[in-house]
């Protein structure tokens, strides 16, 4: 079965950026004149004695869309700035996700980026007294948690988590 590669015109691809890289990025592919998109939402941290900042981070740590053409593709792996660029098949779809995304962030409306569990899928959890514990999804469809096994005793054990604080475990 052959292989699907990208055409010979531009074509959109995710770009898994190396960490905190992203507006380096986006900058990069600004100065080649390769369309792109690098979703920003506003964001403030407190700063004791100092006040409060606010600055833009991605929506999507880690990730820039662009539309990259066959001639420069190897141009974005020049400054270290980018670890690998995923062919997105369906371009259609993406392009009609990526203008939800921009429709929905001009809009002001607060949002939260929730990553789709599916159940039996590894997690870890990101932050708090847990950090670093792993689990696998009991149901996504009531989040009540993830389940610790412990494998030798065919045992799991139900830990109440926040679905914010896990992240997939690739």
């Amino acid at each position: 079965m052959p292989s699907r590669q990208p055409p010979d015109e531009p074509q959109w691809f995710v770009c898994h950026t190396m960490a905190r890289c992203e507006k380096k990025f986006a900058a990069l592919l600004e100065r080649e004149s390769i369309p792109h998109y690098l979703p920003l939402i506003r964001s403030a941290k407190r700063y004791p004695g100092s006040g409060t900042k606010h600055f833009e981070k991605p929506l999507f740590p880690g990730y820039v869309f662009a539309e990259i053409p066959p001639a420069k593709k190897n141009r974005i792996y020049q400054r270290d700035l980018v670890a690998r660029a995923l062919w997105v098949e369906d371009q259609a779809l993406l392009l009609r996700q990526l203008d939800e995304v921009r429709t929905i962030l001009a809009s002001g409306v607060k949002i939260t980026l929730q990553p789709l569990l599916q159940k039996g899928r590894r997690v870890r959890i990101n932050a708090g007294p847990l950090m670093g514990v792993e689990g696998i999804v009991d149901n996504p469809d009531d989040p009540r948690g993830i389940v610790v096994s412990v494998d030798v005793m065919r045992q799991g054990i139900l830990v109440p988590i926040d679905p914010e604080y896990l992240e997939p475990i690739t």
